[in-house]
């Protein structure tokens, strides 16, 4: 028998554990009760001192009762079984919180309105004569009560499947009538659908006749267009003999007329080609720099003043001045090319599209009829949900880019089309744009420029 420590409770009872330490439990504890003792050690746990615990239940002391039992659980249950010392001092604590029934428990009479796993759970623990059939009791009476609550679902079970079967029934019973009726319904459909056929095999016949009647009359007509395609070619092919007669008649007179010049015009183009060949061959052969000094360059002069750049800055004008677009239109050949859309869309947006491309070319009509200018102006033909029938105005060409092709690039390419040294006028606000007709050669100017310039005509 282990002694238990002086002055803790439940010490005169001593006797007992000696008592019922022959008893012993010949199979495991019911899962009912192992988690009832478990419950009730955890309850307990708290009240031990760490030096009072088991070393391996020492980490769980500061957890709270809830958390002792989720996670230390088997621990407890193990020390419980193994540590009487451990035991004992836990039914110290179950006898303090529970006096009434450790009480009964010992005197060999537990309460019949208790919980019967109650019971088994502190008689576990106390271990009380007896306390081996008190534990087996509760499992029994737990695996009853479990029986029991299986009865009582299987019943509900069957009643519930019970209700199934008769509403499955049911919906048998109604879904037969009305495939019932849907077989009816689909046997007259197909009478109906049989007399339609039999009366359009009937029509498939009287057509197939008519077929081929009208097959016989086509190969008639085949045989007579053949005759007549015949006579048709041999008489083409007799005109285009006789228009092959008048066409070698009239070259042989062409070729008569030009014999007077064309000797001596070959002469003289042969001449000519063998004098440029020969300076252009002599000029690579000795190599000459470009004569970019003149004889008058080297008399000793003073010469008058030249304008510094400050000096050109001040006489250049704004890129916001009309003027300037009249001098780019001024320069010889100048081919204006304008970005439609762009321009329209700075100048008046809210207008539908038909009437900013009509007030735009109104306007670059009048400006092309005062400067003498090439206009072209490009419109983006992606905005279109139809193709727009468009009088162009007389000295404006109008353009649309193709479907996959943006204005950007249709001005490019208009910019790329021009020989070097044209000038080229671009007007749009879009940088991109810009730099792109800038690199090619033409002079981009801002739409605004051209709405000023469109504000004076």
């Amino acid at each position: 028998m282990v002694e238990r420590p002086a002055g803790e409770p439940g010490a005169e009872h001593d006797d007992a554990p000696g008592r019922a330490a022959e008893e012993a439990l010949d199979s495991p504890l019911p899962e009912g009760v192992r988690r009832r003792v478990v419950a009730l050690a955890a309850d307990a746990f708290g009240a031990l001192t760490v030096a009072e615990l088991p070393p391996p239940l020492r980490q769980y002391a500061r957890f709270t009762p809830t958390r002792r039992a989720k996670f230390a659980g088997n621990a407890m249950a193990a020390a419980l079984e193994s540590d009487a010392v451990f035991r004992q001092r836990i039914a110290g604590k179950v006898r303090a919180a529970q006096p009434e029934l450790a009480g009964a428990l010992e005197n060999g009479t537990p309460p019949a309105a208790a919980d019967p796993l109650d019971v088994a759970a502190a008689a576990y623990v106390l271990r009380p004569d007896g306390w081996v059939k008190l534990v087996a009791a509760a499992g029994e009476e737990a695996q009853r009560a479990r029986a029991e609550r299986a009865g009582e679902e299987a019943d509900r079970e069957l009643v519930r499947l019970r209700d199934e079967l008769a509403q499955a029934r049911t919906d048998a019973r109604a879904d037969a009538e009305r495939v019932r009726a849907d077989l009816d319904g689909l046997r007259k459909e197909n009478e109906s659908l049989q007399r339609k056929l039999r009366s359009a095999q009937s029509d498939v016949k009287r057509g197939a006749a008519t077929v081929r009647k009208a097959e016989s009359a086509l190969e008639a007509e085949r045989s007579r267009a053949a005759a007549e395609k015949t006579a048709a070619d041999s008489e083409v092919r007799r005109l285009k003999a006789r228009i092959a007669e008048a066409e070698t008649a009239l070259e042989t007179s062409r070729r008569a007329a030009r014999e007077g010049r064309s000797t001596e015009d070959m002469r003289v183009r042969l001449l000519l080609d063998t004098v440029l060949d020969a300076a252009q061959g002599l000029r690579r052969e000795l190599a000459l720099p470009p004569a970019d000094v003149h004889p008058a360059d080297t008399v000793d002069a003073v010469a008058p003043g030249r304008m510094t750049p400050k000096d050109i800055a001040t006489r250049a004008l704004s890129e916001t001045d009309p003027a300037l677009l009249d001098q780019l239109l001024a320069l010889p050949q100048a081919h204006l090319v304008v970005d439609g859309y762009n321009v329209t869309k700075t100048g008046y947006p809210t207008m539908p599209l038909e009437k900013q491309r009509l007030r735009l070319l109104g306007g670059l009509a009048v400006l092309a009829a005062q400067t003498g200018a090439e206009m072209t102006c490009v419109f983006d033909g992606a905005e279109l949900a139809a193709p727009v029938l468009l009088a162009p105005p007389r000295g404006v060409r109008v353009l649309f880019s193709k479907p996959g092709v943006t204005a950007d690039e249709l001005i490019r390419q208009l910019v790329r089309a021009e020989p070097p040294g044209r000038p080229v006028v671009v007007v749009s606000t879009d940088r991109e744009v810009a730099d792109g007709v800038a690199k090619a050669g033409a002079r981009p100017v801002a739409s605004a420029l051209l709405l000023k310039r469109l504000a004076r005509t």
